[in-house]
């Protein structure tokens, strides 16, 4: 393993811990300035800090910005570092295999080959065991920390009381060749040698185990919808504003990214509630029909209609949604399966719809300032179970279902609360015997709570 000199390694162990004032001085007989105290900020949950040749850290892996390098993992006690960003900054070439998923890193003098998911680290064609196989985390590939020492010949250095890491990293000069000289006429007088530098005496540390950290991001969220827009057979063909005086609609939504195995999948929920009224002229059942009154209702198989007085409609449904990473960011193929019940259609078994869907969902970037976010699911078959439709026979009621959001995040600070907005609905299509085509929507605003 290549060390630095005690002068430089006490210059990145200074800028680690922040301290006010260091001098050291190289093998080279060089003064070094001390660093100013640095600020490491808070990273996210899961990842730790590097300082890589006194540059401060941005927390979130694969992002180089301002000579600004990233951010480490703890897996165990094992420390993970992205692998292409601090290779490349050691002036090695990286190349990907997808079908093998194995990185070569090649500069002169060395080469590492290692495989996402296998314990093992080929130096200069030598095979090495490692407690932590490479995986891949957020799309980049994250390996040992010892990999960039026995690889690159880095000095790497793990500094407990702060949760950072320290890595120094001097590439070797090239030579220049020497200019052609001329034949000598006489043989030169011999050069005093000179005798080579001590070796420099490492600094022993005894790394403190990195703390356990749990590594999934999820996320709770609660919205009031504002003056939802209702059709279906109690309010045909208009649109009644609803979700003022004493009704109110709201949603709650659920999603956490879970990495399995290197690949992200996520696990999500939707619930939506909406309540609104039923009018209608008479308090009484009236014959049917009545010019101009919405008291008269379409009933199920569409074969007449019937009075109903005004009353409280309220429809609710929920689905749990199951997908995988297909994109960044935060793209998701997934599959859903949907529950609805209504206080007029039924609800339980057998009045209660069901069915299973698809569709795409993209979840918010809560790590940014503010974030984007939407999701449509189609469901081609929610139906009840078999059920007497009032004219002696039993038959299901079924519909085609579509689901929508879209909306956006704001986030407040270090704080775990951020601000939700945006727009849902849903429309559903008559198949079988349903009285009539549905479809719910509305702007809505809440807040949520991500981990």
């Amino acid at each position: 393993m290549k060390r630095i000199s005690t002068g430089v390694f006490a210059a990145a162990f200074a800028a680690g811990l922040g301290l006010a004032t260091v001098a050291a001085t190289t093998t080279t007989g060089l003064a070094q300035s001390a660093a100013p105290q640095a600020d490491f900020g808070t990273p996210p949950s899961g990842e730790v800090p590097i300082l890589f040749n006194d540059h401060h850290v941005y927390s979130k892996p694969d992002r180089l910005k301002a000579n600004r390098v990233l951010a480490a993992l703890v897996r165990g006690d094992t420390i993970l570092v992205p692998l292409r960003s601090m290779f490349e900054q050691m002036g090695g070439t990286v190349t990907w295999d997808a079908s093998t998923k194995t990185v070569d890193v090649s500069k002169p003098g060395a080469d590492v080959k290692v495989t996402v998911g296998k314990p093992e680290v080929i130096i200069n064609g030598e095979s090495r065991p490692l407690d932590v196989p490479p995986e891949i985390y957020k799309g980049s590939v994250v390996v040992p920390l010892r990999v960039l020492s026995e690889g690159m010949g880095a000095y790497v250095q793990w500094v407990g009381d702060r949760r950072i890491v320290v890595v120094r990293y001097v590439a070797a000069p090239i030579p220049t060749p020497p200019p052609p000289t001329p034949a000598p006429t006489a043989p030169p007088a011999p050069r005093p040698t000179t005798p080579p530098a001590p070796p420099p005496t490492p600094v022993p540390a005894t790394p403190a185990p990195p703390p356990k950290v749990n590594h999934s991001e999820t996320f709770v969220v609660g919205d009031y919808i504002f003056t939802p827009k209702v059709y279906n057979e109690l309010n045909p063909g208009s649109t009644t504003t609803v979700g003022t005086g004493t009704y109110g609609s709201f949603d709650g939504r659920f999603g956490s990214e879970i990495p399995l195995f290197g690949v992200p999948f996520m696990l999500g929920a939707d619930f939506r509630y909406w309540q609104y009224p039923h009018p209608s002229n008479s308090s009484t059942v009236l014959p049917c029909p009545q010019t101009g009154d919405p008291g008269c209702v379409t009933v199920i198989t569409q074969v007449g209609q019937v009075y109903v007085p005004a009353f409280e409609a309220r429809d609710s449904d929920v689905d749990a949604r199951l997908g995988i990473k297909i994109i960044d960011p935060r793209i998701y193929l997934a599959v859903a399966y949907l529950w609805r019940n209504t206080n007029y259609e039924g609800t339980g078994s057998p009045g209660q719809q069901h069915g299973i869907g698809f569709g795409l969902d993209k979840l918010p970037d809560l790590d940014q300032p503010f974030s984007l976010y939407g999701s449509a699911y189609y469901f081609p078959s929610v139906s009840t179970a078999n059920q007497n439709l009032g004219n002696g026979t039993a038959a299901q009621i079924q519909y085609r279902v579509l689901k929508y959001s879209v909306g956006g995040t704001i986030d407040l600070g270090k704080s775990p609360l951020f601000l939700d907005f945006g727009l849902l609905g849903d429309n559903g299509t008559n198949v079988r015997n349903a009285p009539a085509n549905f479809s719910h929507n509305g702007l809505y605003v809440g807040a949520g709570l991500h981990f």
